[in-house]
C-alpha cells in the first residue's frame, strides 16, 4: 500500500510540474505579444536655421506648457474624420505628452534662434522678463477627401513683470501626408510644426 501511495505522489508531481512549465511558456509568449503590440515613439524637429538678427540678444524668456483639450493632451496621434469624429492611430505615438513635447521644442527653437539672453521653462529660475502662454487649438490628421496634419496654436506675450499681454496671435500650418500610417503622419507633422515654431520665434522676439 504504501507502494502504491508514493507512485501516486509522484506521478500528482509530475503533473503539478508539467502544469507549472506550461504555464511559464504561456505567460512568456503572452509578454512577447504585448511587447510587440506597443506603438512605436515619434518625435518633433525643432527649426534650426533662422535669419540672423542685428544687434545684442537681450531678456529672458519662460515658454509655459501649452494648454490642449483632453482629446490633443495625450502622447496618441489624434485623427479627425467626417463629422469631427476623434479617433487615434494604432500604429505610433508621441514621444510625450503633446503639450509637454511642443513645450520642449519650442524652447529648442528659441534657443537655436539666439535671439535672447535665456529661455527656459517655469521652475528654471529664470528672472524673466517675458512669458509665452499657448494653447493648442488643432494637432491631428484630417481624413476628409485627401490626408493632410493640420496644426494651429494661439500665442500670447505676456510682460512676466506687470501680467499685461504685449501681443497675441494664432499660427497655423498645414502639410499633405502621404498616408494615415504614423511614419507618413509624422513626417508631415514634423514639417508643419517646424514651419510654425519659426513663425513663433521671429514673431515673439519682434514684440518683445
Amino acid at each position: 500500500m504504501q507502494h502504491n501511495d508514493d507512485v501516486t505522489g509522484s506521478r500528482r508531481a509530475g503533473r503539478s510540474a508539467a502544469l507549472a512549465a506550461t504555464l511559464a511558456v504561456a505567460l512568456a509568449l503572452a509578454g512577447c505579444a504585448s511587447s510587440s503590440s506597443v506603438p512605436r515613439s515619434f518625435d518633433i524637429s525643432a527649426p534650426s536655421t533662422f535669419p540672423t538678427l542685428a544687434g545684442a540678444v537681450r531678456g529672458q524668456l519662460l515658454v509655459v506648457e501649452p494648454k490642449a483639450i483632453a482629446s490633443l493632451d495625450t502622447e496618441r496621434i489624434a485623427v479627425r474624420g467626417p463629422g469631427g469624429a476623434y479617433s487615434y492611430l494604432t500604429d505610433g505615438a508621441w514621444a510625450d505628452r503633446l503639450p509637454k513635447l511642443l513645450q520642449a521644442r519650442l524652447i529648442q527653437s528659441f534657443e537655436n534662434a539666439n535671439r535672447l539672453r535665456s529661455v527656459g521653462r517655469p521652475g528654471d529660475r529664470l528672472a524673466s522678463d517675458w512669458q509665452l502662454l499657448a494653447e493648442v487649438r488643432a494637432f491631428e490628421v484630417v481624413v476628409t477627401g485627401a490626408s493632410e496634419v493640420v496644426v494651429e496654436m494661439s500665442v500670447k506675450i505676456v510682460n512676466d513683470r506687470s501680467g499685461r499681454i504685449l501681443s497675441g496671435r494664432v499660427f497655423s500650418a498645414r502639410a499633405p501626408a502621404a498616408g494615415t500610417d504614423a511614419i507618413s503622419v509624422s513626417a508631415a507633422f514634423n514639417g508643419a510644426v517646424q514651419s510654425l515654431l519659426r513663425e513663433i520665434v521671429l514673431w515673439s522676439t519682434g514684440q518683445v
